[in-house]
């Protein structure tokens, strides 16, 4: 899975600190940075990424727009503690779309954006 990102760093403040994802990979290249990480005990690697990194300007410049307005949604992640980790994110500063509310669907969530605009939801396990 590929995340873009605007800043590796406020990115591994919010999917590492915050969430509690691990740091599985680092890599720099010609001024851009691919960060992947995972949940603990999982294998699956999700790839924080710049937009214009491997990219065409036009390409980068396209990806970002749709970043920077909102539009893509990164991913749905589930915690066994949702009312701890919504906390843990707001007082990182996360710009909160819903507190935890139990949804019509069954499931109690809530949904966040990550410090690049990418729509996060996070449900109770």
């Amino acid at each position: 899975m590929f995340i873009p990102v605007h800043d590796p760093d406020q990115a591994l403040d919010f999917y590492h600190e915050a969430l509690g994802l691990e740091i599985l990979n680092d890599v720099s290249s010609d001024g851009f940075r691919w960060v992947t990480v995972g949940a603990p005990g999982q294998d699956v690697g999700i790839v924080l990424f710049q937009p214009h990194g491997g990219r065409s300007q036009a390409e980068g410049d396209a990806l970002l727009a749709l970043v920077t307005k909102g539009s893509l949604q990164a991913a749905i992640f589930r915690s066994d503690d949702l009312d701890a980790t919504f906390e843990r994110l707001r007082a990182r500063g996360a710009e909160i779309l819903q507190e935890p509310t139990s949804q019509p669907w069954g499931v109690r969530d809530c949904a966040v954006r990550d410090p690049s605009g990418n729509l996060v939801r996070i449900a109770q396990a």
